[in-house]
C-alpha cells in the first residue's frame, strides 16, 4: 500500500492512513478538526477554519479536474477523493467500504446511510445521484491508465470492476 485516503469518518478505522479527505466545513466542524488523525495530511472542498487541512477548490461537476487544486464533484466524498488520488500520484485506487446503498448502522439499531450512522444534522446523501456521476470518471481514468477496484463487500457502485480483498 503505497498511500490511503481515509474518507469522513473512515479516519477512525484508519488514524493511520495517509490522508483524510472530507468535502464539507460542517464535517470539519463536528470533527473539530479530526485533532486525532495522525496521518500527514488532511483535505478539504472550500473553507474550513482548521490551519492544518488543505483547502481545495470546487472543479467540475463530472469528469476528472486536471488542476491539481481543484477536484471533481460528482455529489459525493468518494468521487472527490479518487479525483484527489489521481492528484496525488496514484496508478491503482482500490476502494473499501463503498457500498453507496442504506444499509444497517454498525451499532445494529434501525437503517442508516454512512457506517457510522446518520450526521448530526440529519443531512442523508442521495445515492442515486451520485451513482449516475461516476460513469464519467471511466473515460478519463482509462485515459490517464489508472485503475479502480472496488473491493466493498456489498455494493451498488458497479461502473468499476469489483472484486474481494483477498484477490488484489
Amino acid at each position: 500500500v503505497d498511500g490511503v485516503i481515509a474518507v469522513n469518518d473512515a479516519y477512525r478505522l484508519a488514524p493511520w492512513a495517509t490522508a483524510l479527505y472530507a468535502a464539507d466545513a460542517k464535517w470539519w466542524d463536528w470533527h473539530k478538526g479530526a485533532p486525532d488523525f495522525t496521518g500527514r495530511f488532511k483535505f478539504a472542498l472550500g473553507a474550513t477554519k482548521y490551519r492544518d487541512v488543505q483547502v481545495l477548490r470546487r472543479g467540475p461537476e463530472t469528469g476528472l479536474s486536471a488542476s491539481a487544486d481543484a477536484l471533481a464533484l460528482g455529489r459525493n466524498g468518494v468521487y472527490q477523493s479518487i479525483n484527489l488520488a489521481v492528484h496525488l500520484g496514484a496508478t491503482r485506487i482500490v476502494l473499501l467500504g463503498v457500498d453507496m446503498m442504506v444499509g444497517k448502522r454498525s451499532d445494529g439499531k434501525g437503517l442508516s446511510d454512512h457506517y457510522f450512522g446518520h450526521h448530526p444534522d440529519g443531512s442523508r446523501p442521495q445515492f442515486s445521484l451520485c451513482l449516475q456521476r461516476f460513469p464519467t470518471l471511466v473515460a478519463p481514468l482509462a485515459a490517464l491508465g489508472i485503475e479502480v477496484i472496488n473491493c466493498s463487500r456489498q455494493t451498488a457502485l458497479t461502473v468499476f470492476p469489483c472484486q474481494p480483498l483477498e484477490e488484489i
